[in-house]
């Protein structure tokens, strides 16, 4: 694995697993498993059906967590301690043959962008579940299921793009997060204020 490769899957799978952890394991586990793309060797064990059949029954843990307002905050909460170390994990194994400071290197790297990832969605997963309506959290909450996948297979197959996509990603996370907290403090100083 060349060194865009390995910098595409560490950013396009950190931030994948900040959305949802085990839909990137898991759709990373089944495109090596079929072939579909080739994985650097430390990583092929998530080809192992055991894996894929443990982040499949977890995903689909999370896909039901996600769509009840509220508990998907909680949920959400518990995996900021999960999914940025789980997404340095995957990166630290993404370099292959590198040497130790670039695995760390790219083990960093994705553990920032995954907790960035993680944290624009929670964000704005409780910014969501103000609205007294579910559709909106459920829409939410499909959207980036579909976004962890598809991150997951553009970081194995168009690494390139994937890169630039993760920075564009990353640019609109930081605009979300800017706009969200300004709006919370606003809500909390009319909150105070009465």
């Amino acid at each position: 694995m060349n060194p865009i490769q390995a910098l595409s899957l560490a950013l396009g799978a950190g931030f994948s697993s900040g959305l949802n952890l085990y839909a990137t394991v898991a759709t990373l586990g089944l495109l090596q498993r079929f072939e579909i793309v080739h994985l650097p060797k430390s990583l092929e064990v998530l080809a192992h059906p055991c894996v894929i059949s443990i982040a499949g029954a977890l995903y689909l843990i999370e896909f039901f967590a996600d769509k009840f307002p509220y508990f998907d905050t909680i949920w959400d909460f518990v995996h900021t301690f999960i999914r940025p170390p789980a997404a340095a994990v995957l990166a630290y194994g993404a370099p292959g043959g590198a040497g130790t400071e670039w695995r760390w290197g790219a083990a960093l790297l994705a553990g920032g962008v995954a907790l960035t990832s993680h944290g624009t969605k929670a964000s704005a997963r409780a910014a969501v579940n103000s609205s007294p309506e579910p559709f909106s959290n459920w829409t939410l909450s499909l959207g980036e299921d579909v976004l962890a996948v598809w991150l997951s297979w553009m970081a194995s197959a168009h690494p390139v793009a994937t890169t630039i996509v993760v920075i564009v990603l990353l640019a609109l996370c930081v605009f979300l997060l800017y706009h969200l907290f300004r709006f919370a403090r606003r809500a909390i100083q009319k909150l105070l204020a009465t």
